[in-house]
């Protein structure tokens, strides 16, 4: 905070999705099973893109780094929440709550960058077929994640340091289960025009305009299927698309139900239960919209399993 600030605040205190004493056990046990569903089957699709040379392709490079941006993601606020609950302690540093802004919005805008990208991926796959490997050529694939990285970085940055201005008198409860940008903002007594300007500027900006690129390849996606003559080609072709689609689909009816619940209800606890939605359901349910949707996957990681229980059956047993 700007060392002008008549009132230091050293912690905030998450109230989480509920206060009720009975609950809590039932919440860490429905949030501990959805984090190690979420780790566990987003390192599968990890390992199984690393482990297959077939799938060392541009959609599923991508689809990897999606599902390391969701562990990340996943990891910011969940086990902070289930170490509040086992402690039974609701406290947070000031220091722990900018972090996990910081990182917070680094990973949820990455999401949004990623499913641009694999938009644009398909686009090119489909409309240009013939140009598809000099188009997406490892170079491109790698600068297009690093820009997303460099970007969702320096935003994250600024909304942060944004946040470091303001100040916070004494309500210090935020009623989330994380330390949200727009709860933060609403708490603070210092005036937040300005903060107000860059969230919703920036969220316009940064995606809106990946929704953009991605209703405007999906426009010519489904242009270049109707030009299709046959019924098996127009069927292949859009099945190349219907995992992306799954994802994109949830990610941002979860995330735009969020904001029509908030809004509907004016609720912060209402906010709080509907962002689950968009910050853990949608990550934990990723890896089962590709692995159940997609032959690849399941093949990569039968064949990688099988590799493991025969490397384990070939080890020799310890005397």
């Amino acid at each position: 905070m700007e060392p002008g600030n008549d009132t230091r605040i050293s912690e905030f205190l998450l109230l989480g999705l509920s206060e009720d004493p009975e609950l809590q056990p039932l919440i860490f046990g429905l949030f501990l099973s959805m984090y190690l569903i979420t780790l566990f089957g987003n390192l599968l699709i990890i390992l199984a893109v690393g482990s297959d040379s077939h799938l060392h392709t541009p959609m599923y490079f991508f689809l990897s780094n999606l599902s390391l941006v969701d562990i990340c993601s996943t990891s910011t606020t969940v086990p902070k929440m289930l170490m509040n609950i086992q402690t039974e302690s609701k406290v947070i540093t000031y220091a722990g709550c900018i972090t996990q802004i910081y990182f917070f919005i680094v990973f949820a805008v990455l999401d949004v960058f990623l499913l641009a990208v694999m938009a644009y991926d398909r686009f090119v796959a489909i409309c240009h077929p013939l140009h598809y490997t000099v188009i997406m050529n490892p170079r491109l694939c790698g600068l297009l994640v690093l820009v997303s990285w460099v970007i969702c970085i320096l935003h994250s940055l600024l909304q942060s340091l944004m946040v470091l201005r303001l100040s916070f008198c004494t309500e210090v409860e935020l009623p989330h289960f994380f330390c949200e940008l727009n709860q933060m903002i609403q708490l603070a007594c210092s005036d937040t025009f300005l903060n107000n300007m860059v969230m919703y500027f920036a969220s316009v900006l940064l995606g809106g305009g990946a929704f953009a690129g991605i209703l405007y390849s999906y426009s010519k996606i489904v242009s270049s299927i109707r030009g299709i003559s046959s019924a098996q080609g127009k069927y292949k072709a859009f099945s190349t698309c219907t995992s992306h689609l799954s994802v994109v689909s949830l990610f941002y009816c979860t995330m735009l139900g969020v904001y029509l619940s908030s809004a509907a209800t004016q609720s912060s606890h209402a906010s709080a239960v509907a962002s689950v939605m968009y910050t853990v359901v949608t990550p934990m349910l990723n890896p089962f919209i590709y692995s159940l949707r997609n032959r690849d996957i399941k093949r990569a990681l039968k064949a990688f399993f099988v590799k493991e229980t025969q490397r384990g059956q070939l080890l020799p047993l310890p005397s």
